[in-house]
């Protein structure tokens, strides 16, 4: 097992940290198009899921550049730089890490030579088998007499063994490569990738991480993470890449092969938190959803109360749906910093001790004197939802009724999310009452696993669910690594 930059480290972060999925990817072929501003506002589309480090690379067909840099996609890219990469293909990538793997050496895509040229290569998702991997890599390299990876490798990523995985392959085309390799590689992958003519992308047979196909007007491909990252670019979503398949992009249009038949596995998370609202996963829209949920937590859930608000943005649209179940009325009681993001720049003591503040204020006006529905996506640590408690009942909230829209995670994720470990979840070992009690509300409410999966109109078999019931759908091969995890709170961090 391995996380993104594979290294295993204690969480040093004493704050409170939500799950963050730890990477978006981008690709487009379209040579009537500036394909570096088509990545670049697609990364930016999908910056939420990766604050850290950001990147792409660019091919005109003889030659690939690449630039990554740590930062937001913003920060990254300026207009010179994004004038100087031409071409007609073009991978990207946004990333999020843990403390403790922050570098510029994990930032990607990571590029290789291969025997008939060079390969660039982004990746969401998490590798359970790296250590097979790097031993078959080895072999390929000793059968095709190319530079061992040991001796070009800086990153210490599953990413870069997959780079090195299909640089190695003896066969003749990358497509082939993919197909030979990729049956061989364990865990959760959405890759796109190019060599210098070609896009491709490729999902593991599960499918846990999202990956679309769009088609841009004047011809040309577009595959991303979500689909709200097409319609920033003005592509028309086709349908997404299927489980176990890989597909290749060029002049003569799309080609698709499969490396393994498919076993839908979606991560139910991604309904819950991760996606953008505007985003649709398996034709289902991921609003839509949430608002489901919403409706479904207050039939099981109700509350006598005055007004329901949400905990800004994840939980506004289950909060929506909670109003319109409930019949009480909805209203925007948190306003959120919409400027704050991760910061390099450390609060001062006091200011670290008004701790939520930084992010949300209460409206005093719609909460003084009203008993309050207070609905958020998921409680990890339990931190935020003690401090937007507390700051409630200093602007005057009556009551404080917490609902939660997903059920309480008690398990890691080893596909993508960087949960906190085990003991650190606060679900894991504490009943609802508990947890109410720790948190301070007068009321707790989950919504069921049932009743959340319903909400996506998918039936469980086909979603992972692992975060909520422990039930892991990709086996995990080092069952002395799992059990350091869960029972010693090292943290495994995932892409």
């Amino acid at each position: 097992m391995a996380r993104g930059d594979g290294r295993l480290t204690h969480d040093l972060d004493p704050q409170e940290r939500g799950p963050q999925d730890a990477c978006g990817v981008f690709g487009v072929w379209a040579p009537e198009e500036d394909v570096a501003k088509l990545t670049y506002f697609g990364l930016y589309a999908l910056q939420h899921r990766g604050q850290e480090s950001a990147g792409m690379a660019v091919s005109d067909g003889h030659q690939i550049l690449v630039y990554k840099d740590m930062g937001l996609v913003s920060q990254v890219f300026t207009e010179g730089m994004l004038a100087s990469l031409h071409g007609h293909l073009a991978v990207g990538h946004c990333r999020y890490s843990t403390t403790g793997s922050s570098v510029w050496e994990n930032a990607q895509p990571t590029f290789r030579s291969t025997a008939t040229g060079h390969i660039a290569l982004a990746h969401n998702g998490n590798l359970t088998n790296t250590h097979d991997l790097a031993r078959r890599v080895a072999d390929c390299e000793a059968e095709s007499g190319a530079l061992p990876l040991g001796s070009v490798v800086r990153s210490t990523s599953d990413t870069e063994l997959l780079t090195a995985l299909l640089a190695a392959h003896p066969g003749a085309s990358m497509l082939s490569a993919a197909v030979d390799e990729l049956p061989h590689v364990r865990g959760a992958f959405s890759l796109v990738f190019m060599d210098d003519t070609t896009l491709y992308a490729a999902r593991d047979p599960q499918g846990i991480r999202p990956l679309a196909i769009g088609r841009l007007e004047r011809g040309g491909w577009v595959v991303a993470s979500e689909t709200a990252a097409l319609d920033i670019v003005g592509a028309q979503f086709l349908r997404e890449v299927e489980p176990g398949e890989v597909i290749a992009i060029d002049e003569r249009g799309l080609r698709s092969d499969r490396f393994a038949p498919q076993e839908p596995k979606g991560c139910l998370f991604e309904f819950v938190y991760l996606a953008r609202p505007d985003s649709w996963i398996t034709a289902r829209s991921v609003h839509s959803t949430r608002v489901e949920i919403g409706r479904t937590l207050a039939r099981e859930h109700p509350a006598d109360a005055d007004v329901v608000i949400p905990v800004p943005e994840s939980g506004t649209p289950a909060a929506i749906g909670y109003a319109q179940a409930s019949g009480l009325l909805f209203a925007h009681g948190l306003v959120k910093n919409s400027y704050v993001g991760r910061t390099f720049i450390q609060p001062s003591q006091t200011i670290r001790q008004l701790g939520i503040r930084l992010k949300l204020n209460p409206l005093r006006e719609v909460i003084e004197g009203r008993r309050l529905v207070v609905v958020d996506d998921s409680i990890v640590r339990g931190n935020t939802q003690r401090a937007i408690v507390r700051m409630l009942r200093e602007a005057g909230a009556a009551e404080v009724h917490v609902r939660i829209s997903s059920p309480p995670v008690t398990w890691p994720c080893f596909y993508g999310i960087d949960f906190a470990t085990r003991s650190e979840l606060i679900g894991s070992d504490r009943g609802t009452e508990e947890i109410r009690a720790s948190i301070g509300a007068d009321s707790l409410g989950y919504v069921s696993l049932e009743g959340l999966t319903a909400a996506t109109g998918l039936p469980g078999s086909q979603l992972c669910r692992a975060c909520f019931d422990g039930s892991y759908p990709i086996a995990l091969p080092d069952p002395e690594l799992l059990g350091k995890h869960l029972l010693e709170t090292v943290e495994v961090g995932q892409r």
